[in-house]
């Protein structure tokens, strides 16, 4: 920054380095969460093994517990993070959680909505909504003849030991009168993956031009992919993997959107689960609040307008310590 002097710096979130270069230049920080915020609060579980809201007594103990727990690890680097803040001129902390909360602002790229209601956030937080751009290698989209309801299938982008849960979810919409759009992304080639005739295997195609002829998608419930349905008014089946899906699973299915299944389920388990979601008009009635929800919160850009403000007032800093010089 010394080199190339800027108003306000934006970083993601797990940056600490990055975000302690901001503070050390005085300028004002921004910090981006991609998915779900992801630290303790209250009013919530934390975050993480994806637990269901805490009822009584017991419930709030164990919240209160896990909290702790959670966080303990994130001690080993206090010392680092610490030599690194006084290196740059700027005064220890007493934690490295407490050090994400050094941002003037931080930008949640995901919808309020799809979290809990009872959840109290600190003040710098702002949901700014999500971002539901396709990726770039996503390609045209071609559809499964006929007019049966469409089933999207997308399991991770990223290697995540995906192909024989792939293979159990085509063959479970094999049993079913659906149509299925199956997409293994880059880790997976879509030549080894086995379906039947009612199954599409494709490497990629646009979800969100897809989502709209969808009646379902099952889905590992990574953010993108579950809040790209979400906001077309899909209902889901999430089939999670691993990382924070497990978390983004248990939102849908607190909100009624969709259920959630192992990933270990058998290929009747699957296909239970997607005809009852496929059948149960409830899931896309929650889908469809949560699509009206998601299409509010971006119809501006909230992000650009906060880091918007930001600039303004650094500029306004600026220009005041002129005027006093």
């Amino acid at each position: 920054m010394r080199a190339r002097p800027a108003d306000v710096l934006v970083a993601e979130h797990m940056l600490l380095g990055a975000l302690t270069g901001g503070e050390a230049a005085g300028i004002p920080v921004a910090s981006l969460v991609t998915s779900l915020y992801p630290l303790p609060t209250p009013g919530a579980p934390p975050p993480g093994p994806g637990l269901a809201p805490a009822t009584g007594a017991l419930g709030r103990l164990r919240d209160r517990v896990l909290a702790q727990l959670i966080v303990k690890p994130w001690g080993k680097g206090l010392p680092a993070l610490n030599a690194a803040r006084v290196a740059n001129g700027l005064a220890p902390v007493d934690s490295v959680i407490g050090a994400f909360d050094r941002v003037d602002r931080l930008l949640v790229l995901s919808p309020r909505a799809l979290d809990y209601p009872g959840r109290r956030f600190p003040a710098y937080v702002r949901h700014v909504g999500p971002r539901l751009d396709d990726p770039a290698w996503a390609g045209e989209l071609e559809l499964p003849a006929g007019d049966a309801p469409l089933a999207l299938v997308g399991l991770s982008s990223s290697f995540m030991d995906q192909r024989a849960v792939l293979e159990r979810i085509a063959e479970a919409l094999g049993t079913l009168p659906v149509r299925g759009l199956l997409t293994t992304g880059p880790a997976v080639d879509p030549a080894s993956v086995r379906a039947p005739g009612n199954v599409l295997v494709t490497a990629a195609a646009p979800h969100s031009i897809a989502l709209r002829h969808a009646a379902v998608t099952i889905t590992h419930a990574g953010h993108g992919t579950a809040v790209k349905s979400l906001a077309a008014g899909v209902p889901l089946v999430c089939v999670p993997l691993g990382r924070d899906q497990r978390e983004v699973a248990r939102h849908v299915q607190f909100a009624g959107a969709g259920i959630t299944v192992s990933k270990s389920s058998s290929t009747r388990t699957i296909a239970r689960a997607v005809d009852r979601v496929l059948n149960d008009p409830s899931y896309r009635r929650e889908a469809q609040r949560l699509a009206a929800e998601i299409a509010a919160e971006t119809a501006t850009d909230r992000a650009v307008t906060e880091l918007e403000a930001l600039a303004e007032r650094a500029t306004d800093k600026d220009e005041g310590a002129a005027i006093r010089g």
